[in-house]
């Protein structure tokens, strides 16, 4: 058996049977990788017969005058638990990019090792750890882990259940936050190309998002239907009718704990005063400010997310909102709302990368406290290997810095988490 490269058509129709298919390994983002400086191929492992028996998509770029470096994204699409598949697939494959110059490979295979108990935060080891041995009896070096976002993806994921959705499977908070979030006349509405401008305000200050990253992302994607974007606006008019019919109930209310105080001035009738009053106080300003936006006479949007779609599961790629409206959470509306939208098409919806510190310490706490309030499985994936095809090059680079310099996160921009 050797490697070759594949049509594009013998290509999906090996990977599309896999269940470690994913859209990094399309021509989409092929395609997009293309205007960040990397070449492609589109090679395969396949017998005499054409029948074949891994492939992927490697990424190539230069590293310093003819010397380049390849990135299977997501990894090569194989059988890893096949021993002898994997270590005559690895001769193979050193052998045809040694002759093209290429010092390594870089993987990070989206094999999840661990499952993390959400309400424990232990670890719950899967078989698949097994491949870890597999891979270094092969010659591939495992990178440090990653305990936030210092690789090039993410090493932990929560996934959301499509088919068991409810909104009684969130958190306490969640819930109270999605429900709050609708009082304030937020809406979602899918939107063309011209909304990325809209998306690109709420996203400019995360990391990794150079300006046109994104709208490339959407353009690559979006000629073969693989990708949406949605946009979260504001109603006025439903927003001013709400916080109307809010503050009014509450009025009723705060009048008839001034009724009790007069009869009995407890504690608890005290408290509960003051606590209305906060409210009546919040539901005026509401009123107050669906009236200004009810006076202008453009769309107000606060907030937009991009949304792959690839095999049986939607990937939320990156969101963001416009922190002037962090009261009406909107975040937690617009991740609702996309789970309703996919849920009876779809099984998986994927929050995207999340950190694997879950101490209090972690200056990602909120995003994580975010993404596990939709109670998804947290998974740990078998995070970055290098397979090096010229080792004494591979080595010097690394042993120069040269390596940490070029996959720097600084300098990876192109590669982004949510």
């Amino acid at each position: 058996m050797k490697i070759k490269e594949l049509s594009l058509t013998n290509f999906y129709d090996f990977i599309l049977k896999s269940p470690l298919a994913n859209h990094y390994q399309t021509v989409n983002y092929a395609l997009l990788m293309s205007e960040k400086g990397y070449e492609h191929d589109f090679i395969g492992y396949v017998d005499d017969y054409g029948n074949i028996y891994a492939a992927s998509l490697i990424l190539i770029k230069k590293i310093k005058g003819h010397l380049k470096y390849g990135y299977a994204p997501k990894g090569f699409i194989l059988d890893y638990f096949n021993e002898d598949l994997l270590a005559n697939f690895t001769k193979a494959i050193k052998a045809y990019y040694k002759k093209k110059n290429v010092c390594f490979i870089k993987i990070n295979p989206e094999i999840a090792i661990n499952v993390i108990d959400t309400s424990t935060y232990q670890k719950r080891i899967t078989s698949n750890v097994d491949i870890m041995s597999n891979l270094e009896n092969n010659g591939y070096i495992k990178l440090k882990n990653n305990l936030y976002f210092e690789s090039l993806l993410p090493r932990f994921n929560g996934i959301v259940s499509l088919k068991n959705l409810s909104l009684n499977n969130f958190s306490k908070n969640t819930r109270n936050k999605i429900r709050r979030s609708y009082s304030k006349g937020l809406n979602i509405e899918l939107a063309n190309r011209s909304g990325m401008d809209i998306l690109q305000k709420f996203i400019e200050k995360k990391r990794d998002c150079q300006d046109f990253y994104y709208k490339d992302y959407y353009n690559s994607f979006h000629q073969n239907n693989l990708i949406d974007l949605f946009l979260v606006s504001i109603d006025a008019e439903k927003y001013l009718l709400n916080a109307r019919k809010l503050y009014e109930m509450e009025l009723e209310v705060n009048n008839a704990y001034n009724k009790l105080l007069i009869e009995k001035s407890s504690k608890k009738n005290i408290n509960n005063k003051m606590m209305s009053d906060k409210k009546l106080l919040a539901y005026k300003n509401d009123v107050y400010l669906a009236t200004e936006l009810c006076k202008k006479e453009e769309k107000v949007y606060i907030a937009g997310a991009l949304v792959i779609r690839f095999q049986n599961h939607v990937q939320i790629l990156i969101s963001g909102y416009d922190k002037k409206y962090k009261s009406f959470d909107p975040n937690y509306y617009l991740h609702y709302e996309i789970m309703k939208y996919y849920q009876n098409y779809f099984d998986y919806l994927d929050l995207n990368g999340m950190t694997g510190d879950f101490s209090r310490k972690n200056p990602y706490k909120g995003l994580n406290e975010f993404k596990l309030g939709f109670n998804p499985k947290v998974y740990e994936f078998i995070g970055e290997y290098d397979l090096p095809i010229k080792l004494n090059k591979y080595k010097k680079l690394r042993n120069n810095g040269e390596l940490a310099k070029l996959f720097n996160k600084s300098n990876l921009k192109e590669v982004g988490n949510d």
